[in-house]
């Protein structure tokens, strides 16, 4: 037999390798690409979320859904000074943060209160 003859065997020993390593490859991407997508799920520092707020409709910095329990931040709107964690001024432009208020998938939880802002523990 010459060299440059291939046997039905080979043949397919050969497709079914190049399938395997393709499948890897594929696998190998996946991976990654999940990996990269996990990293982005970061949480929010909220005890650093204070100050003049705007709220939007379109490109926020952060989603916040409003909950009446286990909050990640309270929120206390007051008319000046808001230089504590959790105390907003609503305001309609040169805002600090903007927020989207949603329902569901947000980036953190409030809770408004009249006393005591700031990150729930």
């Amino acid at each position: 037999m010459k060299k440059s003859e291939i046997e039905p065997g080979d043949f397919l020993s050969g497709l079914r390798c190049a399938i395997w390593v393709r499948s890897l490859a594929v696998v190998l991407v996946l991976v990654a690409l999940a990996l990269v997508v996990r990293g982005g799920d970061k949480k929010v520092d909220v005890s650093k979320i204070h100050g003049r707020i705007q709220y939007v409709q379109s490109f926020p910095d952060y989603k916040v859904q409003a909950v009446t329990s286990f909050p990640d931040l309270r929120v206390q709107i007051v008319t000046s000074f808001p230089d504590k964690p959790g105390q907003w001024q609503i305001v309609e432009s040169f805002p600090d943060y903007k927020i989207e208020m949603v329902n569901s998938f947000p980036d953190f939880t409030i809770e408004y209160v009249t006393s005591f802002p700031g990150p729930a523990k």
